[in-house]
């Protein structure tokens, strides 16, 4: 009997495309943007504004970063012990209506608004807190009575400009647990983020003032052992609280860029960083990496190739190396185009890009920050469009978190050039991928390229003259779950 599909695509493809011998750009990639609130860095752009300006300018952020082909938000929803979401833990944030602990009026949950928006573009959406950081600015920062500062102000300590949880005392460790657990259980995010501000970045001739807290619990141990210890087990209570709240929610690290140099130790980079992770932020990453203690880890590598003193390619190589079967996203300084001679060269984020692609344990990239992008430096939006994220890419899925393939769809016929496509299985789904592939490739994933995605939780009509790279090649589709897992393919044509 001949096949009505078949017949279909014959007729449908009209659209011209080079034959696929291989994959033009991963099928599982990670391509993320942070989005930074503290100080108004990205969103919201200003303090006060009106939530239709509020939400329409994350919407505008949400499809510029859709049309560069990116697949993550990294958002920034506790900045400075505050929320940008309605929490009893913490008042609203400053950055938000311009006086902490002030809703948005007309009242509205941000950070609900914010997940759904960035779901419905078939992205996901990693809250990102910072965890220590309490007071931005001591002189200039909003600080409602009702923040933790106020209420507990023996749990803080200023060093700089700022005012910072002391992570020597368990009572710290269990709030910040608290506030995790409360938006994991809450909200149907997909991460938890956090960034490089454990301990604080060293202030020439000042000395961090815990040595109160020390003499109490420091049980022991050296005075810098017992700070990475700290950081160790906020690590391991938090990873706890997270997979026991909803084991598919990810924990991610994005530290700077040098755990240590190797002039510290054997086992460091080659690289002269004046400070790193282990020795003055006091965060062991490696430990965490290699307990298992983390799902992903994002070093921030702001540098570019050929630096003097922490070359893009000696670290790239290194964490590669050092990655304990986790996640490696690089995290990439595009925030820098034009700031030297190494980034006004329109090459720099395609070589990097392209560098990153050639390690299999690295599985793509977090870009700082979203407001670069308005101003498509050095072209780079247009190369991500139309090059390097020409076609869409997943999330890699984690294994260890879940690796149940979903069910393939149900296709139906519904005009010469519409099929619709239904999951009936129980997992909760994204939506459905069209690949194709060449005609002399065998029906397998790694042989195919993902052209398009499909968002939906049950039911979807292909409009088969939509389909990209069409012509001349085989074309599948398949089921792709919440976690990025995706069925056996099926071939259409």
């Amino acid at each position: 009997m001949k096949n009505p599909i078949k017949s279909i695509f014959a007729l449908a493809f009209i659209l011209w495309a080079p034959r696929l011998q291989a994959q033009q750009s991963p099928n599982y990639e990670f391509r993320g943007v942070w989005v930074a609130s503290v100080e108004n860095i990205d969103w919201p752009a200003k303090r006060n504004l009106s939530v239709a300006e509020q939400k329409s300018s994350f919407i505008r952020l949400l499809d510029l970063h859709q049309s560069n082909g990116m697949n993550a938000i990294v958002m920034q929803v506790r900045p400075s012990g505050d929320a940008l979401y309605p929490s009893q833990y913490e008042p609203w944030s400053e950055y938000l209506t311009g006086k902490q602990g002030l809703p948005p009026t007309p009242y509205y949950d941000p950070l609900e608004f914010m997940i759904i928006e960035t779901h419905k573009r078939g992205m996901e959406f990693h809250a990102w807190l910072n965890p220590y950081r309490a007071v931005f600015n001591i002189f200039k920062s909003s600080v409602s009575p009702s923040h933790i500062t106020k209420i507990h102000p023996e749990w803080f300590l200023v060093y700089g400009d700022k005012k910072y949880f002391n992570p020597g005392l368990p009572a710290v460790r269990e709030h910040t647990v608290r506030v995790v657990k409360d938006l994991v259980n809450r909200y149907d995010i997909d991460a938890i983020h956090m960034d490089d501000y454990f301990y604080p970045y060293r202030i020439a001739g000042k000395e961090f003032p815990d040595q109160a807290s020390f003499e109490q619990y420091g049980g022991g141990l050296k005075k810098d052992d017992w700070r990475r210890s700290n950081c160790d087990s906020i690590i391991v209570q938090l990873q706890h609280a997270i997979h026991s709240t909803n084991p598919r929610v990810k924990f991610g690290i994005s530290p700077f860029g040098v755990w240590r140099n190797k002039s510290q130790d054997p086992m460091g980079s080659n690289t002269k960083a004046g400070q790193t992770n282990y020795d003055d932020l006091y965060a062991d990453i490696l430990l965490w990496l290699k307990k298992g203690w983390i799902d992903y880890v994002t070093p921030q590598l702001y540098w570019e190739r050929g630096h003097k003193l922490a070359d893009y390619d000696v670290l790239l190589k290194w964490w590669n190396e050092n990655g304990y079967g986790k996640h490696i996203y690089i995290g990439m300084g595009i925030y820098r185009a034009g700031s030297n001679d190494a980034w006004k060269d329109k090459n720099q984020i395609p070589y990097q890009i392209q560098e990153l692609r050639n390690f299999h344990t690295t599985q793509g990239s977090i870009y700082f920050s979203s407001k670069i992008f308005e101003k498509n430096p050095n072209g780079w939006n247009d190369s991500l469009r139309t090059n390097y994220y020409r076609y869409p890419a997943l999330v890699p899925p984690m294994a260890w978190l879940n690796n149940d393939a979903p069910e393939q769809p149900v296709l139906e016929k519904k005009s010469m050039k519409e099929i619709e496509a239904t999951y009936n299985g129980t997992l909760g789904i994204k939506g459905f991928g069209i690949f194709v592939l060449a005609r002399d490739q065998e029906i397998k994933f790694i042989n195919s390229q993902l052209v398009q995605l499909i968002i939906t939780d049950k039911t979807a009509l292909i409009d088969l003259t939509k389909i990209p790279a069409a012509t001349g090649n085989r074309i599948c589709i398949a089921t792709i779950d919440i976690n990025n897992n995706v069925s056996a393919l099926m071939e259409l044509n």
